[in-house]
């Protein structure tokens, strides 16, 4: 064994082979890696996936491929430097083996080879996947490097998605806005920027966030990410007409098999944008406007290892049927619990889709891990099936399960 590994060390440093194949093989990865961000950016925009997945997944990719995608500047060694190590080596691996192995070596070993124990620990070792502290290191390692090439527009953006993917929005803001400065306001560098500053605002959409989706939407009039977000920043500031206007647009372009089209069209009704008849016709509850609903929301022992302080808490009511919009919610965070909160009227989204004009509910309470109000598989969340508004007792819901 010792000798094989000498030969494999020695015979590359004496050849002095050019680094030809090497190149030709992170060309090929890197070639593979934009052939599936073209694939996943003609997704995102035929409404196949929603844009947190297209962040997430973007971000997965690159960090996967940080060192081939132009991060690097390749090493030129000149050739006759290997020449003096081989010979070194030669000596040095043989002696520092045997010597190694005198002392920390166990002869017995391969006698256990087959013993089951050895090999559950084994496989208990190598089945995980990556942990969150090895992201962390790519994540560390890319910062690093940018620090050397700070006009790496790539770079940055594959920063700012993967702090984002991290739920660390503050960093993914800083280098989001690095990316804008050297990419001149660019749609791909603009949309993801104003989304971490909703973020880090908790959900604020106003100012820096709105400037940008605007200046896109003068740009791409039919861009589908811009489209949604303006009629999200529209709804929140009190702009409903507005925001329908925006969310027309959104669904002209959506494909026929998009999923979201059918949700974006019941949103669009349940606004009165339509003249047409909601599935979940609200029925009156008699409450009026001072109907509020007391909740009680806790985290189940069992989940709080998945959870992290910082993570958002989304509070809300839903219909029994028809549209899953919320008719009323209130954002929290995962360090605030276990808590009380009241909803009502004031919190509803939407001026005719109000807590007040149902006699029943659902109520659910969840732990969003991306922090947008989109559910996504991995969160954490509990529910309370139906609850009559009528009933002003408190309602206590235990968040104790994962969305699929």
């Amino acid at each position: 064994m010792v000798l094989v590994a000498v030969s494999i060390v020695l015979i590359p440093l004496l050849r002095a082979e050019s680094a030809t194949q090497a190149d030709d093989l992170d060309q090929r990865n890197i070639n593979i890696a934009r052939e599936r961000l073209t694939g996943l950016k003609a997704n995102l925009a035929a409404g196949g996936i929603s844009q947190g997945q297209y962040d997430e997944q973007v971000a997965e990719l690159e960090l996967a491929l940080s060192d081939d995608l132009e991060l690097a500047s390749p090493a030129v060694k000149a050739q006759g430097q290997g020449r003096w190590l081989a010979y070194v080596l030669l000596v040095a691996v043989p002696v520092l083996s045997a010597g190694l192995y005198w002392i920390l070596g166990d002869y017995g070993a391969i006698t256990r080879a087959g013993d089951p124990g050895q090999m559950a620990q084994a496989d208990e070792t190598n089945a995980g996947m990556p942990s969150p502290e090895a992201i962390n290191q790519m994540v560390v390692k890319l910062s690093e490097k940018l620090k050397s090439e700070p006009n790496n527009l790539e770079g940055w953006l594959m920063l700012g998605r993967s702090y984002k993917v991290l739920q660390r929005y503050r960093e993914s803001v800083e280098a989001f806005a690095q990316a804008n400065k050297i990419a001149g306001e660019k749609t791909e560098v603009m949309l993801p920027y104003a989304e971490a500053l909703a973020l880090v605002g908790n959900g604020n959409w106003s100012g820096l966030p709105k400037e940008l989706v605007m200046k896109v939407l003068a740009k791409e009039p039919e861009h589908p990410g811009a489209l949604w977000f303006a009629a999200l920043l529209n709804a929140q500031q009190g702009d409903k007409k507005t925001a329908v206007t925006y969310l027309k647009k959104l669904e002209a372009i959506l494909p026929a098999d998009s999923p979201d089209k059918q949700q974006i069209h019941e949103i669009i009704v349940n606004t009165g944008g339509e003249s047409a008849r909601s599935s979940a016709k609200p029925e009156p509850s008699g409450g009026g406007s001072n109907t509020v609903v007391t909740i009680q929301v806790g985290l189940a022992a069992e989940l709080q290892s998945e959870a992290k302080p910082e993570d958002t808490v989304f509070i809300y009511a839903q219909a029994l049927s028809g549209p899953k919009m919320p008719l009323a919610i209130i954002r929290k965070r995962v360090s605030e619990l276990p808590l009380t909160v009241n909803l009502s009227d004031a919190d509803s989204m939407m001026s005719n889709m109000r807590l007040s004009a149902f006699k029943d509910v659902r109520l659910l309470a969840r732990i969003s891990k991306s922090g947008t109000a989109m559910p996504q598989a991995g969160d954490l969340i509990g529910t309370v099936e139906s609850v009559k508004l009528a009933d002003k007792s408190s309602h206590k819901i235990v968040i104790n399960s994962r969305v699929d």
